[in-house]
């Protein structure tokens, strides 16, 4: 019976063995730590990562919030101003007094050993024009500071457009390098097959040796700028360095947008500067209309309950209250208001001057970018051509070097053609879309 266990004990832990281990197996692969992948990062995305994460943007909204705080603080002098206040006095050494009574000096000593007082207060403006005008600055204030909000999130869609931008560059920078390495390997070898069967001479062989060997550093100098393209673009978003992140598109994704027709675009009414400078010109209309009710006659009105006591060994409490309406009707005051009033209508003046000059700067700067995007595509359009002919004359070149009817360096001339014109194209496509994004902000387009 013994042996009947042990042999079925036996059977059933070799036909369980393997899926112990295969549920081992399982477990394992479980339990190993899966590489973190990439974040997939496309245009859209970098966007919203930035508005959210960048502190630049943080701050603006931390301001837009401190101007409303202070806008409601401001408010709190139309409402009446209680205090509450109260004192308690010993008296250490009383006072003496020395009195005359019937040719006899008689001195009385005047306090008493506790005093005791508690009053309550409540005051506030009945008429004061210069304090409601005050009001309108502070609602501007509010408005100025969304304004500044809205230019630093223009301006952050501008810089990471850019820092894209200039990561899609280094990419096609990084591949055209790539084929350029990978093509004179490729030629490398063939000129060594030609050496070893007496085709090709040792001055070609070293020749192209050299050619890969000069290739090479041009692939480590591209991909170094790939990396620190994408450190760029990942320190304006806001995020972690150490982010793995991988820059989803292509160059080429924007050709159709610079083909397609354009109209040039010169309105400047949602321009951030401009619209700064409109709002502190009201700002300044407002503070001269402030400054002139410094004129008008203010009244005030306050109440006050106090309630004291005084006594040695006894305290007896009194009461007492008032109320009363204060008028105040300025006169004169060595005409310090006029001159107040005179400095701000010329800080107008001068406002007004700045904002012709600012516009006028504008104009011509978008006058600038439309005719660079202009140039871009010609650049383009003169590049696409090339490239074409030069991807056909390295073909035929790399053809007719495989029979021998030509040589290594004019193989090399070919390739070196096609390699700058595939970068002048890449970099006019480049040019064009930061140009592009720096009119956007400049026009104050919040995309």
């Amino acid at each position: 019976m013994k042996n009947l266990i042990f042999n079925i004990l036996t059977i059933a832990a070799i036909f369980i063995a393997p899926f112990r281990g295969n549920a081992q197996d399982d477990n394992s692969s479980l339990r190993q730590p899966q590489e973190p992948q990439p974040l997939q990062l496309t245009l859209d995305q970098a966007l919203d990562i930035a508005l959210s994460e960048s502190n630049t943007i943080k701050i603006a909204d931390m301001t837009v919030e401190k101007s409303g705080y202070a806008k409601k603080g401001s408010y709190a002098a139309l409402y009446p101003n209680v205090s509450v206040n109260s004192s308690y006095q010993r008296t250490l050494l009383k006072q003496v007094m020395v009195m005359d009574m019937g040719g006899q000096a008689m001195e009385i000593k005047v306090g008493r050993d506790n005093n005791i007082n508690a009053s309550a207060t409540a005051s506030m403006p009945l008429v004061n024009a210069q304090l409601w005008e005050s009001l309108k600055l502070s609602g501007m204030d509010v408005e100025m500071a969304v304004e500044q909000a809205r230019s630093s999130k223009i301006a952050m869609i501008k810089q990471v457009k850019q820092a894209f931008y200039a990561v899609l560059l280094a990419q096609e920078s990084f591949e055209v390098v790539s084929q350029v390495y990978a093509n004179a390997q490729k030629n490398y070898e063939k000129t060594l097959q030609r050496f070893n069967v007496g085709k090709a001479s040792e001055v070609e062989r070293l020749r192209a040796q050299v050619t890969v060997m000069n290739a090479e550093p041009n692939v480590s100098s591209a991909e170094n700028a790939v990396f620190l393209a994408t450190w760029q673009l990942k320190a304006v978003m806001g995020i972690n360095l150490d982010t793995e992140v991988e820059v989803v598109g292509d160059l080429n994704d924007y050709t159709a947008q610079m083909l397609s027709p354009y109209v040039s675009e010169d309105d400047l009414s949602n321009n951030s500067s401009l619209l700064q400078l409109g709002i502190q010109d009201r700002m300044l209309e407002s503070t001269i209309k402030m400054q002139k009710k410094q004129y008008i006659p203010t009244l005030a009105a306050s109440i006050n309950y106090n309630y004291s006591a005084m006594g040695d060994d006894e305290l007896r409490w009194f009461p007492s209250s008032t109320a009363a309406v204060s008028l105040s009707i300025p006169i004169f005051d060595g005409l310090q208001k006029h001159y107040s009033i005179m400095q701000t209508k010329k800080t107008r003046d001068m406002l007004s001057l700045q904002r012709e000059d600012t516009e006028r700067n504008l104009r011509i700067a978008i006058r600038n970018y439309n005719d660079q995007m202009a140039l871009c595509v010609k650049n383009y359009e003169a590049a696409n051509a090339t490239v074409e002919i030069a991807q056909k004359s390295y073909d035929i070149s790399e053809k007719m070097y495989e029979v021998g009817k030509t040589t290594l360096v004019e193989l090399n001339d070919a390739q070196l053609a096609l390699q700058q014109a595939q970068l002048t194209q890449a970099q006019a496509v480049y040019n064009f879309i930061v140009t592009k994004a720096s009119l956007d902000e400049l026009i104050g387009k919040e995309e």
